[in-house]
Formats: C-alpha cells, sequence, structure tokens
C-alpha cells in the first residue's frame, strides 16, 4: 500500500493540483487555450476540437435522451418510464405489511461509477471538477456559507460531545459492536437459511455463489447490516446472453420469494438494472438485514491465472457500458470482502466508528440538493484501513487517535492517494493509465485497477468541512498525536 501524491504534467501548488482552461469571452460554448480553441458540450461539459466534432458527439450521446428526474441519469425519451419503474418505484411499507422502520438506504448500484463531476443541485455533468464548481457557484449560489449550512447536521446520538476515550469505548462496545452469545448465533442460523432459501427459489442452476456486504465483512453494526449474494449460472451463454435474461431472472426470483414460507419476514425494495433487493428481519425482529441479490455470468471464475485476471481488467478498462462494468465487478467481490475482512476486531470497530459519524454528522439532502453524494461505505472502510496501515498495522490503539486521524485526513483530501497492489502490478499498463488520469482523492480498488472508489462522491468539500467541525468538538479537545500517530503531526 503506497500514500503518496506524485506530480502530474505540471506545476505544483503544494499538494492540492488544479488545471485550469479559462473561458474565453467571445463564446460561452468555447474555451481558449494558447492559439488553440476548444467548443464545451453544455450537456456534459467536455471539450472538443472543432464545431464539427462537438456536433458529432453531441448526436452520438445526446440526442433524443432526457435527465431522469430522481437520479440524473441520461436515458432516451421513450425509454424513461421503464427506467423509473425498473429503478425508482419502491413498494410501500403498507403494501408489503412492513412492521419495521425503513433501514438505512444503500448505494444506488453494486459497484459505483457516477463521476464526482455532477453537480449537487442539478442533473448536469461536466468533463472536470473545476468547471462543476463554477457551475454550482455561478447558477445556484453554492457559496461556501451555503455550503456549511447544507452539510453539517450533528444529530443527538453522535459520538462528538463525549468526553474522554472511556465513553467512546463503551458506546462501540454497547450500541456498535454485534451482541455476542445465542442473539448472535441465532442471527447467523437465520441469515444462512435466508441464503439457502435463495438458492432454493433461484430460477436457474447455480454454479457459484460468493458473499458480500458489511454481515460477510465483519463491519456490520447491531442495528444494521447489508448481505451481498452473487450467483453465477452457466445457464447465461455469455455476457449478452445474461444483460437479456437478468430482468426475467430477477423477477422470477421476486415473486418465487412472495411465495415462500418466508415472505411476511421479506420486504422487497427497489429493483435495480441488475439486482433484486429486499429486507429481511431477523432473529425476534431485533434488528434486520439488507439483502443485494444479484445474478451473473461468471467471467473470471474461482481462481483466476494472473495473467487471466489482467486480461479481465483490460476488458474492464475498455468497457464504455457502464450495465456491462456492473456485471464484471461482481465477479471481483470475493477479493473486496477478503481484503476488508483481514483487518482486525479493532479496525473494524474504528470502521464502524466512521461510519456512525457519516450517519450522525452530516444534514440529509433536501429536494435543493438531492444530487449530492457522499463517499459509499467501501471508500469509508478503505480510508480506515489505510489509516491503520499507515500508523503501523498496530494490534491495540486508541479509537480516539484512529478517529482523529481519519478526519484529519478528511479535511486534507486532495492529498488522498492511496494505492494497493495485491492483484494488480504497479508495472501493468492498466494501472498506469488508470494512475495517469487520476482525480484527487484518488483510492484505487484493491480489487479493481480501473475504479476509483472516490469518484462516486462530489461532495468532498463538504466532507473536509465537516470533519474540520468535529474535529473541535469535545471528544478531541486536547487530545495530541501520540506512538504510533505522530505523522499526523505533519498534517
Amino acid at each position: 500500500m503506497t500514500f503518496q501524491c506524485p506530480p502530474i504534467n505540471t506545476t505544483w501548488s503544494g499538494w492540492a493540483l488544479y488545471y485550469v482552461v479559462p473561458v474565453t469571452s467571445l463564446c460561452p460554448n468555447r474555451r481558449r487555450m494558447g492559439s488553440l480553441k476548444f467548443y464545451n458540450c453544455e450537456q456534459c461539459g467536455n471539450d472538443f476540437v472543432s464545431r464539427t466534432a462537438l456536433r458529432y458527439h453531441f448526436r452520438a450521446k445526446h440526442l433524443g435522451k432526457v435527465h431522469c428526474e430522481k437520479c440524473g441519469r441520461e436515458v432516451l425519451r421513450e425509454t424513461l418510464q421503464d427506467h423509473e419503474a425498473a429503478n425508482h418505484e419502491r413498494m410501500t411499507a403498507e403494501r408489503q405489511g412492513c412492521f419495521w422502520d425503513m433501514p438505512p438506504k444503500r448505494e444506488a448500484k453494486f459497484v459505483a461509477i457516477e463521476m464526482s463531476t455532477s453537480c449537487r443541485m442539478c442533473p448536469r455533468k461536466f468533463g472536470t471538477i473545476h468547471s462543476r464548481e463554477h457551475h454550482e457557484k455561478q447558477d445556484h449560489q453554492f457559496t461556501a456559507s451555503k455550503r456549511a449550512q447544507m452539510a453539517t447536521g450533528f444529530s443527538p446520538d453522535n459520538i462528538l460531545d463525549y468526553k474522554n476515550p472511556t465513553e467512546l469505548k463503551r458506546f462501540v462496545e454497547e450500541k456498535l459492536r454485534p451482541v455476542p452469545g445465542p442473539a448472535s448465533i441465532a442471527c447467523a442460523t437465520e441469515t444462512e437459511a435466508i441464503i439457502n432459501l435463495i438458492k432454493e427459489c433461484f430460477p436457474l442452476p447455480i454454479a457459484r455463489l460468493i458473499k458480500g456486504g458489511s454481515y460477510i465483512k465483519g463491519t456490520d453494526t447491531q442495528g444494521w447490516s447489508d448481505v451481498d449474494i452473487v450467483l453465477f449460472s452457466e445457464a447465461f451463454e455469455n455476457l449478452e446472453d445474461c444483460k437479456k435474461k437478468l430482468p426475467e431472472v430477477i423477477d422470477d426470483l421476486g415473486k418465487r420469494l412472495k411465495k415462500s414460507s418466508w415472505a411476511s419476514r421479506i420486504m422487497m425494495e427497489k429493483r435495480t438494472q441488475s439486482s433484486l433487493r429486499f429486507h429481511f428481519k431477523c432473529y425476534k425482529n431485533h434488528h434486520g438485514h439488507s439483502f443485494d441479490i444479484m445474478p451473473c455470468y461468471d467471467m473470471l471464475g474461482p481462481a483466476p491465472s494472473t495473467g487471466f485476471k489482467q486480461s479481465f481488467y483490460h476488458k474492464i478498462y475498455l468497457c464504455n457500458d457502464t450495465d456491462e462494468i456492473q456485471l464484471y465487478s461482481m465477479s471481483l467481490l470475493q477479493y473486496q470482502v477478503e481484503f476488508i475482512k483481514a483487518s482486525t476486531m479493532k479496525v473494524k470497530d474504528l470502521i464502524r466508528l466512521v461510519k456512525h459519524w457519516f450517519r450522525t454528522s452530516f444534514a440529509k439532502p433536501t429536494a435543493q440538493n438531492k444530487f449530492r453524494r457522499l463517499p459509499s461505505s467501501y471508500a469509508i472502510e478503505l480510508i480506515t484501513i489505510s489509516i491503520w496501515q499507515l500508523a503501523g498495522k498496530p494490534v491495540f490503539f486508541s479509537l480516539i487517535q484512529g478517529m482523529r486521524a481519519i478526519l484529519m485526513l478528511l479535511v486534507r483530501y486532495p492529498e488522498m492517494c492511496i494505492v494497493w497492489h495485491k492483484h494488480y502490478s504497479p508495472n501493468s499498463m492498466i494501472f498506469k493509465k488508470a494512475f495517469q488520469k487520476q482525480t484527487r482523492p484518488f483510492i484505487l480498488d484493491p480489487a479493481n485497477p480501473t475504479l476509483n472508489v472516490c469518484e462516486n462522491s462530489n461532495a468532498w468539500d463538504e466532507v473536509a468541512h465537516v470533519a474540520r467541525r468535529s474535529l473541535l468538538k469535545p471528544l478531541f479537545n486536547g487530545v495530541q498525536a501520540k506512538e504510533p500517530w505522530l505523522f499526523t503531526n505533519d498534517w
């Protein structure tokens, strides 16, 4: 694992680096750099060297498409209703006979691929983060004070008003860490039973099954966990056949689960393009699990060679279809799970603490900033592990020291450049290309050299603001860096 910020083809100003192309006053859609003119697409923010290239791009990428008001995604006008039905319709608790509170909302996709260059206030997307930020200031008056107001929302159950490490440790043990004993055993038994039910109800023969999510990784909490199930079937002839059959397979699985003996404890949620989602009330209704069931064609296999894995990465890198990228990425779930699962119990407690901080420190999105996206839970897990590794992988450490180090890093998010090389070589062409076009913050998925997990969030400046405010709270009052966290003194 490396944590560094190498120079990128231009001059530095400290750690943060942005190259700004000035906009000419001659034409609102034209940019000038030296003697060259660049024509800007208002729809997505990309630049082109001629009007002809811009016109060709618009016809190929945007003509006949509209933005979905609920998610901001660009879809064909004639398929908008189908898109909304597949992605946004949610059956109400009353219709499903639900008897528990709705758990926290999960990420919209298994592997998030929305870019950080999309606006927080409207569906528009841009070619660079700078152009997106310029648009937010000019068109939405997104000033620093407005950002602070829309970002900060400390709830009464946050941990920042605690006065000492003992209170924090007690909170983690009593409120966050799953309770061991008979309840935990019963929960594991019921979770395994529902997975077996899914296998029985799956309409195709199953060649291989892999499990993921916070419950499997060991980063779940007392009241909430998620479980990802990927079902590989040889009934899918290839990737295209899988895409074609997925809607029917997912619908069939959902119908069978609704008719099962466990139907009263299952509440179906939204169905995505590639998965079936539902909430399962576990063990005497004390808590719930959010299940994400994903059928897929097995493109990687259980034990791929290094060469085959490199070829697999190359296919992902060349793929421009977002739905196909989702299917490719499902094969990598087992490696992502193994990476997080290998952490110590103390690190997993720190992950739980940071996730709790995210849930209790940020204001809820409103109609005005409904396109805001905070970092994914997977990004939070990777940031926590990287900080622990920077400290030398201590077995025992202070949770306050670890939490403080993470918040200090979030304040300096443009400096984040985190890479692991367990599954891909630093000399591989795919890694080099991904690294060369990186945007900051940069955390490369340890199982996928084509994915910067930070790109999903378009609100890192809000994260930094809330982290800065949090460091001023009583929990960190007078706290100084101690071994092995002294490296934070340089921040």
